[in-house]
C-alpha cells in the first residue's frame, strides 16, 4: 500500500516570487498556507524546500518526494514523507516557518532551500546563516534528527565568484553539522530542455523521476541506518 504524502503546506506561485511574510506571532501558519497539520503515525521525513520540492507544474504523485515515498514503501520501511515545498520560498522564508513545522516530530530533515536565493542574487553569507539556523533549530527540537542538505547551483549569469561561493555554502553547512549532502539536486536535469517545463526552471515528471534517483542515493543510506538502529539487539 502506498502511504499518503503529508503535504502540511503547499503554495503554488512562481519560483522567483517572494514568500517572506512572517507567520503570526502565535506560531500558527499564515493565511497563505494550509491551516491543518496532519500527524503521521510513522517517523516523518520532512522535505523543506521550494517549488522544486512542491512539484510545481506536475501531478503531486510525480513530484520527487512522492517518488521517494514510493521507494520507501517498496522496501517496507515505516517512514512518512511530509512534502513542505513552497513555491517562491527563500532560505529566510523557510527559517521563519520552521517553528510551525517542528510541531510534528521528525526523524529526517531534507533541506532543499537556496534556489530562490540564487535566482535573486541574494547574499551568500545570509543564505549560509539561514541554513545553519534551520539545522541548529531542528536539532535543538529533535537532537536525534538526521539531516540531508540538497546542494544547489546559482545561475551562471551571476558571475563565477558568486556561483562558486554559492555552491560551497551547501558543502560547508553539511560538513559543519555532519549532515549528508546531495551535491547537486538537479544533476542531469538542470539546463536540459527535454526534462524541464517551458519556463526552463521547473522539471517535468521525467525530470522529477531523475531527481528522485539523485535524492535516493543520499537519503536511502540515512533511512537504512535508522531502520538498523530500530532493530532490537
Amino acid at each position: 500500500m502506498v502511504r499518503k504524502i503529508y503535504r502540511l503546506t503547499l503554495l503554488l506561485v512562481p519560483l522567483a516570487c517572494t514568500n517572506d511574510a512572517p507567520p503570526p506571532s502565535d506560531g500558527a501558519p499564515s493565511e497563505r498556507a494550509s491551516t491543518a497539520i496532519e500527524v503521521a503515525s510513522d517517523p516523518v521525513v520532512l522535505f523543506l524546500g521550494t517549488s522544486l520540492t512542491a512539484g510545481l507544474g506536475v501531478d503531486p504523485d510525480a513530484a520527487f518526494p512522492a517518488l521517494v515515498q514510493a521507494k520507501i514503501d517498496s522496501l517496507g520501511w515505516a517512514f512518512a514523507v511530509a512534502n513542505m515545498g513552497v513555491s517562491g520560498e527563500t532560505s529566510a522564508g523557510g527559517l521563519r516557518r520552521l517553528p510551525w513545522l517542528l510541531r510534528q516530530p521528525i526523524a529526517v530533515l531534507v533541506l532543499e532551500l537556496g534556489a530562490n536565493d540564487g535566482l535573486r542574487g541574494l547574499e551568500v553569507e545570509q543564505l549560509e546563516t539561514n541554513l545553519d539556523s534551520i539545522v541548529v533549530s531542528t536539532r535543538r527540537a529533535y537532537p536525534d534528527v538526521r539531516v540531508v542538505i540538497a546542494g544547489m547551483q546559482a545561475p551562471p549569469d551571476l558571475g563565477r565568484r558568486y556561483s562558486t561561493e554559492f555552491r560551497l555554502v551547501f558543502e560547508r553547512v553539511a560538513a559543519q553539522h555532519d549532515a549528508a549532502l546531495i551535491p547537486f539536486l538537479l544533476e542531469d536535469v538542470g539546463g536540459v530542455p527535454a526534462l524541464n517545463q517551458e519556463d526552463g526552471i521547473h522539471p517535468t515528471a521525467e525530470g522529477h523521476a531523475l531527481i528522485a534517483e539523485t535524492v535516493w542515493r543520499t537519503v536511502e543510506p540515512v533511512l537504512r541506518s535508522l531502520v538498523a538502529e530500530a532493530v532490537p539487539n
